[in-house]
């Protein structure tokens, strides 16, 4: 989850106040927790931290699942972010579940591929006010097949989207947002796709890359620092010249920033708990402890939650400090240190 950095207009993604976040990371609790269903997919995305597409053995049962969002929902999770591990609309309870955070008055975030949306589940996820994420990296099918690992992927995200904006997404509490991963065949097109999604009243969430899983066996992904910083400078220029939306540049996520190790966690396909998909340290597993004992017992959790405070390099003395550290994920993937300065953010390379 990210906060909007825009102060004249929200965006999704800007659920909480900085008060909230400071009450939840002060007393180790929650206001959202990310939730791997099940590490199975229909596409074979070339850049997937998990490697999604086949179940794992020993996933989390369904009664394990609605334990977990129960203790969540006690420790003051007011949303529940459906990451699925896989494709989460693959899940075969995942409507239950969602009804059953409805019926709780949780809010749910639903990442997604888009491939798999129907109008009937588009229309319900209106009626129970799901706030659905489409990842998608292309305009160009092509290339969006190629990023997918799909042929065809496209052509399915596109009647995703379709069935979506007939159900009425997006409107006045019914946001839309599309994900896509900055990479270099998708970066010469950016400026496109951002504006392509703006016009039409959805919210972009362009986050660099994070080397983990399959993105590990294709370095044709990767883009320099350098690069990184050319593209965000241009989205924020456009962003503010086009939408009205200002904000300043700077990684992991162009015109949002990453507030997430103050006031949430992933719960992975086995139940082990990490700080985030990126940061996959297994700080304990819900099937041998509550979430609240693992959340307070942690060092790593303490640490991340008082991030300032620990911060290594050229992150601790950066003039943003006060409203980013960085990517936390990309700093633990490239160095082994989750705590050290994020090795693609421009500010700490300059001139690569």
């Amino acid at each position: 989850m990210t906060e909007c950095l825009c102060e004249t207009k929200r965006a999704w993604g800007s659920n909480f106040s900085l008060e909230e976040i400071a009450e939840a990371r002060d007393r180790c609790g929650l206001l959202t927790m990310e939730l791997e269903l099940s590490r199975e997919c229909n596409l074979r995305c070339i850049y997937c931290y998990s490697e999604a597409g086949t179940p794992l053995d020993n996933e989390l049962s369904s009664e394990e699942i609605y334990s977990v969002v129960d203790q969540a929902i006690a420790l003051g999770a007011r949303r529940i972010i459906v990451l699925g591990g896989g494709e989460p609309l693959v899940y075969p309870g995942v409507m239950d579940i969602m009804r059953y955070l409805h019926k709780r008055g949780v809010g749910i975030d639903l990442f997604t591929n888009g491939t798999l949306i129907t109008e009937d589940m588009a229309r319900e996820f209106r009626d129970m006010g799901v706030h659905p994420v489409i990842k998608m990296n292309s305009l160009n099918d092509d290339v969006q097949d190629l990023l997918a690992g799909h042929k065809g992927a496209a052509r399915d995200i596109r009647q995703g989207f379709k069935n979506l904006v007939k159900a009425g997404y997006p409107a006045e509490g019914l946001p839309m947002g599309v994900q896509s991963v900055i990479c270099r065949q998708n970066l010469a097109e950016l400026p496109a796709m951002w504006s392509w999604i703006r016009e039409r009243g959805m919210t972009p969430y362009f986050e660099m890359i994070t080397l983990q899983g399959r993105a590990r066996k294709h370095p044709d992904l990767e883009v320099t620092p350098g690069e990184l910083r050319a593209a965000f400078e241009e989205l924020s220029r456009l962003d503010r010249e086009r939408f009205g939306f200002d904000w300043e540049p700077h990684p992991p996520v162009a015109g949002l920033r990453c507030n997430r190790h103050s006031y949430t966690c992933t719960v992975t396909v086995h139940g082990d708990v990490i700080p985030c998909p990126g940061v996959d340290i297994p700080v304990g597993n819900i099937r041998t402890q509550p979430l609240a004992d693992i959340l307070k017992g942690s060092e790593v959790i303490h640490k991340l939650r008082n991030i300032r405070k620990y911060i290594k390099g050229a992150c601790a003395e950066c003039p943003q400090n006060d409203s980013c550290y960085g990517c936390r994920g990309m700093a633990y993937q490239l160095t082994g240190d989750y705590l050290a300065a994020d090795p693609l953010c421009w500010h700490v390379n300059q001139g690569k």
